[in-house]
């Protein structure tokens, strides 16, 4: 199966392949849903940091991707600084300031769907806030489960293709004209 088809049905909407198994000649070897949900948290002089996690006996695949932080009612004009722990590609624990706010030049920052993979932590290493971070929780599952009915449509739809298939007949001799 090509990447780009992959990446296509990872959009398609959920109820169109919450049980797809092929478009055309093309078979998908398992059904794909992916559910989106909004995710939202502030911190502040009494909430310093919060932590997104996951169950890790979970088979989907999860991300938090990150649309924005934005000062909220209530900040002072002072620096607020963010930032974000989580996991590098060796699996360390790295901390990395995203953001400085101030209420008088830059109360918001546009993060354009940053994306994370649980556990991540945010804090508040400077500043009082109320400082709100918002994104989307996204779940991917492939389902592995074929059931006893969608293996026997599979069958009947192969044999119906093989029926459709015209047998290859040997070549007539043609007699030579006198």
């Amino acid at each position: 199966m090509a990447a780009g088809t992959a990446a296509a049905l990872a959009f398609l909407s959920r109820e169109s392949r919450s049980r797809m198994r092929g478009i055309g000649a093309l078979r998908v070897p398992a059904p794909v849903t992916m559910d989106s949900f909004f995710f939202g948290c502030e911190l502040s002089g009494g909430t310093r940091s919060f932590t997104f996690k996951v169950e890790e006996e979970d088979d989907a695949e999860h991300v938090l991707a990150l649309t924005m932080l934005c000062l909220t009612e209530g900040a002072k004009d002072e620096c607020n600084v963010i930032e974000v722990v989580a996991r590098n590609h060796d699996h360390q624990e790295i901390a990395v300031p995203v953001a400085n706010l101030r209420l008088s030049c830059q109360p918001m920052l546009s993060l354009d769907d940053f994306q994370l993979q649980p556990p991540v932590t945010f804090r508040l290493r400077s500043g009082s806030g109320p400082v709100r971070i918002t994104g989307r929780h996204q779940i991917v599952t492939i389902s592995n489960d074929i059931s006893e009915e969608e293996e026997e449509s599979e069958e009947e739809d192969s044999e119906e293709e093989e029926a459709e298939l015209c047998p290859v007949l040997p070549a007539k001799k043609q007699r030579g004209r006198p």
